[in-house]
C-alpha cells in the first residue's frame, strides 16, 4: 500500500473564519463559448478562488438526449483560457477511466494551468451512462474498493518517480507518470460524497478537501461530525481538510432574489463551519451574473 502524504490546504480552515467562494458551471445544454466566457469573467474577480464543472457524459436535467461537454477536455481548454482561478471537476467518476490514465491527465492539466488543478474524484454512480457505454458499474462495496485502490495508485504516480502497486483491481509495475505535475507532492485531492464509512473514510485518509451537497447546515454538521470521527480513527487532523458545500443560484427567479436567497444559505453554512461555498450558477448564466454575485459575497470573504 502507498502511504498517504498530506498536502496542506491553501488556507487553513477554522470555525468562525471568513468564507471562501467558488463557482460551478454545468456543461449540460450549453455551448463551449458560453462556458468559456463565464470562466474567463470569473477569473477577474479575486473573491472566486476556484471554478468547477462536472464529469458526466449525459445531461442530468431536462432533455437527457441533449448536449453535455466532456469534463476533462473542457477543463484543459479552460486552463488555457484562464490565468488565476483554480480549476477542477466536481467530481471525476473513477469508474470512467483507469486511475493511471487519470493520473496522467491530471498531471498534464496541472502543467497546462501552471499548478492550478484541484483533483476532484469520486467512486461514480451514474447507471444510465454506464449502461449506455458498456462501462461496468460494480456493486457499491467493490466500487469503493476500486476507488480506494485508484486514489492510492494516482498518488503514487503523481508523487513518485516509479510506482509499483499490487491491489485486487489495480496493478502498477514500475509505472511512471512524466512529466510530474507542477504542484508537489501532487495536486490537492477533493473527494466528493456523503457515505458515512467508505466515502468519509477515504476523505480522512487521502483528501485535502471534501465536497458534499447538503440540504441544510444541520445535515452538513452531522456529516462533518462523522468525518471528524473517521479522521480520529486514522490519526488525521480534520483541520487539514477544506470542507466545501454547493449552494445553488436559482435560475427561475429574478437575479437579485436568487442571490439574496443564496446569502441566507451561506450564512447558515458559515455558522456551521463550512470553509468554501461553491456557487452553482444557473444553466443559462452569462458573465453578467458575476459582478453582482461577487459584490454580494465579497464582504463575507
Amino acid at each position: 500500500m502507498i502511504a498517504p502524504e498530506v498536502v496542506a490546504p491553501h488556507t487553513d480552515p477554522a470555525y468562525g473564519h471568513d468564507m471562501r467562494f467558488a463557482i460551478k458551471t454545468r456543461p449540460e445544454h450549453t455551448t463551449w463559448e458560453r462556458m468559456r466566457d463565464v470562466w474567463v469573467a470569473a477569473d477577474e474577480f479575486e473573491v472566486f478562488e476556484s471554478a468547477w464543472n462536472w464529469d458526466h457524459f449525459y445531461p442530468l436535467s431536462g432533455d437527457l438526449a441533449g448536449p453535455n461537454l466532456e469534463g476533462w477536455m473542457t477543463l484543459a481548454a479552460l486552463a488555457q483560457a484562464t490565468r488565476r482561478i483554480r480549476i477542477g471537476n466536481q467530481v471525476t467518476g473513477m469508474i470512467y477511466r483507469h486511475p493511471a490514465v487519470l493520473a496522467n491527465m491530471a498531471a498534464t492539466v496541472d502543467i497546462i494551468s501552471n499548478g492550478r488543478l484541484e483533483l476532484g474524484v469520486g467512486a461514480g454512480w451514474n447507471q444510465q451512462e454506464c449502461d449506455a457505454y458498456g462501462i461496468p458499474l460494480p456493486p457499491l462495496r467493490e466500487r469503493f474498493d476500486r476507488f480506494d485502490e485508484g486514489v492510492q495508485a494516482m498518488v503514487g504516480l503523481l508523487r513518485d518517480p516509479v510506482t509499483t502497486f499490487k491491489g485486487s483491481y489495480v496493478t502498477l509495475t514500475e509505472a511512471r507518470c512524466e512529466p510530474k505535475p507542477v504542484q508537489r507532492p501532487h495536486p490537492p485531492i477533493t473527494i466528493g460524497g456523503r457515505g458515512p464509512r467508505r466515502t468519509l473514510g477515504a476523505v480522512a485518509r487521502w483528501a485535502q478537501a471534501w465536497n458534499v451537497i447538503a440540504a441544510d447546515a444541520a445535515e452538513w454538521r452531522r456529516l462533518k461530525d462523522t468525518l471528524d470521527t473517521r479522521c480520529a480513527e486514522v490519526g488525521r487532523d480534520p483541520g487539514e481538510i477544506t470542507c466545501s458545500v454547493n449552494v445553488r443560484i436559482e435560475g427561475d427567479v429574478a437575479q437579485d432574489q436568487a442571490i439574496e436567497a443564496a446569502l441566507g444559505h451561506i450564512a447558515d453554512f458559515t455558522a456551521a463551519g463550512v470553509d468554501l461555498i461553491v456557487l452553482n450558477l444557473p444553466l443559462d448564466a452569462t458573465p453578467d451574473i458575476l459582478r453582482p454575485l461577487a459584490e454580494a459575497v465579497t464582504p463575507l470573504s
